[in-house]
C-alpha cells in the first residue's frame, strides 16, 4: 500500500499527476458552445432592432396624421383661413411645425399642431432633414398610388423594406 503525502503526491516513486487547468478539447468545446449561442442571438438581436424601428415608424406616422387631422379640424371649425379652391389640409409638413395664424380672436393668435417633424426611422440618409424622409399623399390622389399634391393629405414611408407582418411599410 502506497502512502499519500499532504502535496497529493504519491510516495514511494510513482510520478505525481497534477490536474493544473483545462485540456485543448475541453476549451474547444466551450468555444463550439459559445459560439453557437453566439449565432442564435445575432438573429434575436436583429429581430428586436427591427421591432423597434416598426414600433418608432407607428408612432411617427400616428403622430402626423394626427396633426394632418387636428389642422384639418381647426379649418373645418374656422380657425383657419380657406380659399375656396383649397382642401382644408396644410400646404406642407413645415406648416405643422410653423404653425399657422388664428383668425378667431379667442384662442392662441398662432395655431401650432407639432413641435418638431419627426424622421421616419427606416430611411436611410440620416442627413435629409426630416420632412424629406416622408412620402407625401395630396388630397387629389388615390390610395392605392400615392402622390404629391398641392396639399398633405396623408404619409408615408419611403422604405422598400417590408414589415415583420408581411406588409410593405409604404402602405403603413
Amino acid at each position: 500500500m502506497q502512502a499519500i503525502g499532504t502535496a497529493g503526491r504519491h510516495i514511494g516513486g510513482a510520478r505525481a499527476r497534477h490536474a493544473a487547468g483545462f485540456t485543448f478539447i475541453e476549451l474547444m468545446l466551450v468555444v463550439a458552445v459559445v459560439g453557437v449561442l453566439a449565432l442564435g442571438l445575432v438573429p434575436l438581436g436583429e429581430l428586436a432592432v427591427q421591432r423597434s424601428r416598426e414600433h418608432d415608424l407607428r408612432a411617427a406616422l400616428r403622430e402626423l396624421r394626427t396633426a394632418l387631422d387636428a389642422y384639418r379640424a381647426a379649418v373645418e371649425d374656422g380657425r383657419i383661413l380657406r380659399k375656396a379652391d383649397e382642401s382644408g389640409y396644410p400646404p406642407s409638413l413645415d406648416v405643422l411645425v410653423r404653425g399657422v395664424d388664428n383668425v378667431k380672436p379667442e384662442g392662441p393668435k398662432k395655431l401650432v399642431f407639432l413641435r418638431r417633424i419627426p424622421r421616419d426611422p427606416f430611411f436611410p440618409d440620416a442627413t435629409t432633414p426630416a420632412e424629406r424622409t416622408w412620402g407625401l399623399r395630396g388630397y387629389d390622389s388615390p390610395p392605392d398610388s400615392p402622390r404629391p399634391g398641392k396639399d398633405v393629405f396623408d404619409v408615408h414611408s419611403l422604405s422598400e423594406r417590408r414589415g415583420l407582418n408581411g406588409v410593405p411599410y409604404r402602405q403603413w
